[in-house]
């Protein structure tokens, strides 16, 4: 699958990256709905979260173990934040490869839809 992140995780698309290592990256969104908006994905192309196989769903505890470690970097884990997974188009999901929002810095609306 050639989608856009994976472009950016073969380096084909530049992306600020702040962390990565051999199961997952992150780096922070384009198009920010807050002042802190990351993008948690793994590098292993998956559609989405119903293509997630049984063996794979430890890659879930990597991107949330991932974005907890960035919130305390980004000086937003005591304050608050979002993690959000959207899947399918009707769930709001727009590029075809799992990835986990990490959304924070300013108050959120309680509800998401």
């Amino acid at each position: 699958m050639d989608c856009i992140f994976c472009q950016i995780i073969a380096g084909e698309i530049p992306a600020d990256i702040l962390y990565q290592d051999e199961v997952v990256i992150a780096f922070r969104d384009i198009n920010p709905v807050a002042p802190v908006h990351l993008l948690i994905i793994p590098k292993k192309h998956i559609p989405s979260l119903t293509h997630l196989s049984k063996a794979e769903l430890s890659l879930i505890g990597d991107m949330v173990n991932t974005a907890n470690q960035l919130a305390k970097r980004e000086g937003i884990s005591k304050s608050g934040y979002r993690l959000a997974i959207s899947c399918g188009e009707q769930g709001g999901q727009e590029v075809p490869h799992l990835h986990m929002h990490l959304v924070g810095g300013r108050q959120l609306a309680p509800t998401l839809g």
